[in-house]
């Protein structure tokens, strides 16, 4: 019987799905096309090289968990969202650790990757959103979230928590946690945007009420 003609999207997958076995740093095109019973020079009509194949993995995987992320969130908001966020990361990074390795890796604008991960970090601002953060902290925001996230994920997928201690019981504190500063994070700049609110209106009749200016001090401080 004839062999299936490969296709260039057949390639990707093949060679993300073994990624995912062999982990980022084993993967070959000689490996791949043992995997696919082709020679090796036959892969190179589908992606240019090594480089091309772990960009063209990263894509996927950066669209794949965007869109678990996004699916995860629809309907939540606050909390719930980031517990949804942060299951389906896990469980994206349980099941793809090699893939979700090559979507790790540093881009730039130019990037084929770039606009599949600015998808992604979309994804987890709209978590974010629910919290009415100080717009000058979302991006801080959003950095915390996403490293705390992917570190334990990536920590748990590859075996580094060996303390007799649950697992589980570490994930939900890490997300309680997380959601209380957050929320912490957004009282503070509610409190700080009804202050400016008074000192524009202290500005015009002169002066703020001492309390008050006291209380802005120590908000702004």
């Amino acid at each position: 019987m004839p062999r299936e003609r490969l296709a260039r999207s057949s390639v990707v997958e093949a060679a993300a799905a073994l990624l995912d076995e062999v982990g980022f740093d084993r993967l070959t095109m000689g490996l791949l096309a043992e995997r696919l019973q082709v020679k090796a020079p036959s892969l190179y009509k589908h992606v240019s090289g090594q480089a091309d194949l772990t960009g063209r993995i990263a894509v996927l995987a950066a669209t794949e968990l965007g869109d678990a992320l996004r699916d995860a969130t629809q309907g939540v908001a606050r909390g719930d969202a980031l517990a949804a966020a942060a299951r389906a990361l896990r469980t994206y990074v349980r099941e793809h650790p090699g893939r979700y390795a090559a979507a790790s890796r540093p881009t730039g604008p130019a990037d084929p990757q770039h606009s599949a991960r600015v998808r992604l970090f979309t994804s987890f601002a709209a978590v974010l959103s629910g919290y009415r953060l100080d717009p000058r902290q979302e991006v801080h925001a959003l950095r915390m979230v996403r490293g705390v996230l992917s570190a334990f994920a990536s920590a748990e997928a590859a075996g580094e928590f060996q303390l007799d201690v649950d697992v589980d019981e570490s994930f939900a504190w890490m997300i309680t946690f997380i959601d209380n500063g957050l929320r912490a994070a957004g009282r503070s700049s509610e409190r700080v945007a009804a202050v400016g609110g008074q000192a524009r209106a202290g500005d015009v009749a002169g002066v703020l009420p001492g309390e008050e200016r006291d209380q802005a001090g120590d908000l702004l401080r």
